[in-house]
């Protein structure tokens, strides 16, 4: 156990972070780690597998000892190793033996890495919470939204926030890729290029700093695979693992279609119970979302009779692992518009009149802001058609009609037609 610690923990010894675990930074996911790493509160950063949860924990780490922290006061530990033991004991081994190394005085900072793996670990680190107080700061990912659970936030009340990860932004691709965005008229088409690799390849970041697409296939179907297997079928040890497998492949090649259960439970040969519990899982491993139909009444809107539109982590991932083999960029770019609504952590549904609009969002004013989403500047009347619709429906309550196109940048007919890689630059 001590030998595994100093071989994770290498500043103990060089003072310093490596530079092949910092990686490349991401400056403004990482700043929403930084800032809430000086308060009691437990951090806890949650998010799908390999999308870099480990690497911000490093760039947490190379923070703290650049601010002056002692490097022994520091552990870093991952739980998502084969331990035979993965009992709450494993965490008072690992605590015992970290303070017998180095007897650290001061604020102890402890960096639980995976901590979905251990039974019960939210008793384990509340009683510590409570014990230790300002003396022990907690930094935990997870790759389970099980970890957000009723009792869990029963249990850690008031002590735990967390920071939800994603894929790499478009902005945060262009980073890695050495890309400077100085004016994006001039470089429009450069921008374009480099959007095109993005619709399709996606945010992971091995996979955008790789170039050979075969490594990329390889390396996303081990992600999906991953997923499935370790977070799902031998966490919540399901017996049905190709029916799970079956509805995952079929989830991802209908991203962005209304779908009933009815309806995939015929194409999967699932229960519709056995179908819920199973999106569910899928939803809890950070691999789909579901969004419901936009209503003024709650239990119209979470109805299990209304349909869900279905959308994926990542473009990539539902590349590699979908059934489909056309291009299919109108759907690719509609997902990474829903994606982007959710790094901004709104509040968001579809609508569906005579016409669909693809997202309403609710403004923090109570307003509304209707967007349809369609990957071509040439525009079909349904999907202007689908916006004026819902404007009519909802009246004052609209504040803003949006057309997310490929190029087209114009403003006509009280909706303004937006660019998608404008869009999820934030730049709109």
């Amino acid at each position: 156990m001590k030998q595994l610690m100093k071989m994770w923990n290498p500043w103990w010894v060089e003072g310093e972070v490596p530079a092949s675990r910092k990686r490349i930074s991401r400056p403004d996911t990482l700043e929403n780690i930084l800032k809430i790493l000086d308060i009691r509160e437990i951090v806890c950063i949650a998010g799908v597998r390999r999308c870099g949860k480990s690497t911000l924990m490093y760039q947490a780490v190379d923070h703290l000892i650049e601010k002056g922290v002692a490097p022994e006061n520091i552990l870093y530990f991952n739980l998502d190793e084969p331990f035979e033991d993965k009992s709450l004991g494993l965490l008072d081994r690992i605590f015992n033996e970290y303070i017998e190394l180095h007897a650290p005085k001061g604020r102890k900072y402890l960096f639980l890495d995976e901590i979905q793996n251990i039974e019960n670990w939210e008793q384990w680190v509340k009683k510590f919470y409570d014990l230790y107080g300002e003396e022990v700061k907690f930094v935990l990912t997870g790759s389970n939204s099980t970890m957000l659970s009723d009792r869990l936030s029963t249990l850690l009340t008031g002590r735990m926030i967390t920071q939800h990860v994603f894929p790499l932004s478009f902005k945060e691709c262009l980073d890695f890729e050495g890309f400077e965005i100085k004016d994006t008229d001039t470089q429009r088409n450069e921008i374009l290029h480099h959007f095109n690799n993005y619709l399709s390849k996606g945010g992971f970041p091995e996979v955008v700093l790789e170039e050979d697409e075969e490594i990329n296939h390889l390396r996303l179907n081990e992600y999906f695979n991953s997923i499935l297997l370790r977070d799902i079928v031998a966490g919540r040890k399901i017996r049905e693992s190709a029916k799970l497998i079956e509805l995952a492949n079929y989830s991802l090649s209908n991203v962005s279609t209304l779908m009933s259960y009815s309806k995939i439970s015929k194409a999967t040969g699932l229960s519709i119970n056995s179908l819920k519990e199973y999106m569910l899982y899928l939803e809890q491993a950070y691999l789909i979302y579901q969004l419901n139909f936009f209503s003024y009444s709650v239990k119209d809107s979470i109805s299990a009779q209304m349909p869900r539109k279905i959308y994926c982590i990542d473009n990539g991932l539902r590349n590699a692992a979908s059934f489909t083999f056309s291009a299919d960029e109108g759907r690719l770019a509609e997902n990474l518009a829903f994606l982007e609504l959710k790094r901004r952590n709104v509040e968001f549904f579809y609508w569906k009149g005579k016409r669909e609009v693809d997202f309403v969002v609710k403004n923090r004013d109570g307003t509304l802001t209707g967007i349809n989403c369609t990957y071509t500047d040439r525009i079909r009347p349904g999907e202007t058609g689908a916006l004026l619709e819902f404007k009519e429906k909802f009246g004052e309550k609209v504040s803003e009609l949006i057309l997310l196109t490929k190029n087209l940048e114009k403003e006509e007919g009280g909706i303004r037609y937006v660019p998608v890689w404008k869009m999820v630059l934030g730049i709109e």
